[in-house]
């Protein structure tokens, strides 16, 4: 019984999922300011948040430590460990956000109908003061000042995607 009302909790929450390539750098990154962003407003109880990865080499790692390191100058923690995307994160996920049109590819093609597909986004399209960018660029073989340019533009397109569901 108490799994059920469980469930029923998780489902009245908005279930959010973000996707990048390896799941140790963009997608962890979001996950972590977007739940600082909740959490910070007094919102954590109305949203569930995670992130995953076209890809399975890094399943089961922490993020980046280049990632975890720009992340804590900044005031957050990424903790999260790896996972990989699969179809059934459809049914548990209200949104599933993609960094670039890579990932947007890869979800969709794991998309099993069209109530799927209308599930899917990309993070850009949240921004607010970076629309010269039409992604979230990978930093993963770039310099630090890449790093940095992704959580500066996580935090506009995680303000922006707050804004636009509350």
């Amino acid at each position: 019984m108490l799994s059920f009302f469980r469930n029923f909790a998780l489902r009245m929450r908005q279930r959010i999922l973000f996707i990048c390539l390896g799941n140790i750098c963009r997608s962890p990154a979001a996950e972590g300011i977007f739940q600082h962003l909740v959490d910070e407003r007094g919102l954590t109880d109305q949203f569930f948040i995670d992130s995953a990865a076209i890809g399975p080499w890094h399943i089961g790692d922490l993020p980046d430590p280049r990632m975890r390191r720009c992340g804590a100058r900044h005031g957050y923690h990424f903790n999260s460990r790896a996972r990989q995307f699969s179809s059934d994160d459809f049914d548990r996920f209200d949104l599933i956000i993609g960094m670039d049109q890579e990932n947007l590819r890869a979800i969709r093609a794991k998309a099993r109908s069209k109530e799927d597909e209308q599930k899917i986004r990309l993070m850009a399209d949240y921004l607010r003061h970076h629309p010269s960018h039409p992604t979230i660029p990978d930093p993963y073989y770039g310099s630090d000042r890449d790093f940095e340019l992704v959580i500066e533009l996580l935090e506009d397109a995680c303000e922006g995607l707050l804004k636009d569901i509350c």
